[in-house]
C-alpha cells in the first residue's frame, strides 16, 4: 500500500505523549479520505472494496498502531452510513473533516419524543474521541421511561448517530499502550436527535445497494481488527530484526527464530486474505440491492473467522517468541519497539480476541 509512512511514524511518539493523534497525523487522515473509505459513494464516501480497505488498514497499523486503530474504528463507524436514511447519510459524510467515533455496548437509553428520540447515557472506549464530529452508539429504547422488550423478551436496542456538539467526552483512557487512540468515554445528557439518525446494523436494513453493506458486521469487525494486529506484529518483527542485526553477539538462534516467526505470521496472513478475497467475491457476485440481506454464506463466514483467529494467534506467538531476543532496548519505554509492543498488547485485549 502506498501510504506516507514517514509522516505517520514521525508523529507516533508525540501522539503517545500527547494522548491523541497529532494535527499532522489528523491532517493526513483527512487528506487521504481514510475515514470515508467505507461510506457509500452515494453519500460522498469512497466505498472501497473490503479487501482493499483491510489491506490499507493493516498498512497504516504497521506504520503506527494508534493511527491504524483510529482509522479502522472510525472508518468502520463511517460504514454505518450505508444503513442510515440516505439524506442523513449524505449530510453527515459531507461534514468537514468528518469523523465518527463510537462504542457498541447498549449503555444508554433512547426515549421516543415527537419525530425523534431523546438520548441519555454513557459509553466507554471510543477511539478517536477528540477528533470526532459525530458519535455512534447503541441505546435501549424506552416509552414513558419503561424499556421496551422484543418478542424474545430482550430489550429493544437501536443504533444512533449523534453530533459531537451534543456529546461530552469524558477523559478516561489511561492504558499503557495505544495512547494515541484517545479511546475515551463519552456522555450524552438528554440530547434529541431526529428519527433519521437511528439505524439497524442488519444486512436486511441497508439503505445503500453495494455489496459492502451486505457483508456481515461481525465478520467485518474480525477481518479489520485482525489485520491491525497483523500490521503491529509485522512492525514489531521488523524492529526486532534491526535490533538483533545491530547486536555485537546476538544469540545463535535469533535469526532462525525471527525467520520462523515471520513465516508463521505470513502464512496465517495469506490464508486470511485468501478467504477474505473469496468472501468478497461471493458478496460482489450477488445482485446489488438495498435491503437484500446477507451476502456471505455461513460456511465461508465461519472459515474466515477461524482464519482471523489463527492470524491473531500467530501474531501473539510471534511477538512473544521474539521479544526475549531484543534485550533491554525493548524494555525502554521511549523506544519504538517498546511502544509497538505495548500497542500490540493493548489492542489484542479487545473483547473480540478473548480466549
Amino acid at each position: 500500500m502506498d501510504i506516507d509512512v514517514h509522516t505517520i511514524r514521525a508523529g507516533a511518539a508525540g501522539a503517545e505523549l500527547a494522548g491523541f493523534l497529532l494535527p499532522t497525523q489528523q491532517a493526513l487522515i483527512h487528506e487521504c479520505g481514510w475515514l470515508k473509505m467505507l461510506a457509500p459513494r452515494a453519500a460522498g464516501g469512497a466505498e472501497l472494496p473490503l479487501p482493499e480497505a483491510v489491506r490499507l488498514e493493516e498498512a497504516i497499523a504497521e506504520a503506527d498502531g494508534s493511527m491504524g486503530w483510529v482509522v479502522t474504528l472510525c472508518a468502520g463507524a463511517g460504514w454505518f452510513a450505508g444503513f442510515l436514511a440516505p439524506d442523513a447519510a449524505r449530510a453527515i459524510i459531507a461534514t468537514p473533516d468528518v469523523c465518527l467515533a463510537g462504542s457498541g455496548a447498549p449503555t444508554g437509553f433512547a426515549d421516543r419524543e415527537g419525530d425523534g428520540f431523546r438520548i441519555t447515557g454513557r459509553w466507554d472506549i471510543a477511539s478517536g474521541a477528540p477528533m470526532a464530529t459525530h458519535f455512534t452508539l447503541n441505546a435501549v429504547l424506552r416509552e414513558g421511561g419503561v424499556p421496551l422488550a422484543g418478542a424474545d423478551g430482550q430489550p429493544c436496542v437501536r443504533a444512533f448517530v449523534v453530533p459531537a456538539a451534543q456529546v461530552v467526552v469524558v477523559p478516561t483512557w489511561r492504558s499503557f499502550g495505544m495512547r494515541g487512540t484517545a479511546s475515551h468515554s463519552y456522555r450524552i445528557d438528554a440530547a434529541w436527535v431526529p428519527a433519521s439518525h437511528g439505524f439497524a446494523i442488519d444486512p436486511a436494513c441497508t439503505t445503500a445497494p453495494g455489496a459492502l453493506y451486505r457483508f456481515p458486521f461481525m465478520l467485518l469487525a474480525w477481518v479489520t481488527l485482525a489485520a491491525n494486529l497483523s500490521g503491529m506484529a509485522r512492525h514489531f518483527l521488523t524492529l526486532a530484526g534491526e535490533i538483533v542485526a545491530a547486536r555485537r553477539q546476538p544469540p545463535a538462534s535469533a535469526q532462525d527464530a525471527l525467520a520462523r516467526a515471520g513465516m508463521a505470521l505470513e502464512g496465517s496472513r495469506e490464508r486470511m486474505y485468501a478467504l477474505l478475497d473469496q468472501a468478497w467475491a461471493q458478496a460482489a457476485s450477488l445482485p446489488a440491492a438495498a435491503g437484500a440481506g446477507c451476502a456471505v454464506d455461513a460456511a465461508l463466514d465461519a472459515r474466515l473467522r477461524e482464519a482471523c483467529q489463527a492470524l491473531v494467534a500467530a501474531a501473539r506467538r510471534a511477538v512473544a517468541d521474539i521479544y526475549p531476543y531484543c534485550g533491554l532496548r525493548a524494555a525502554q519505554e521511549d523506544s519504538d519497539i517498546n511502544r509497538v509492543w505495548r500497542d500490540f498488547h493493548t489492542a489484542s485485549q479487545h473483547a473480540l480476541f478473548a480466549p
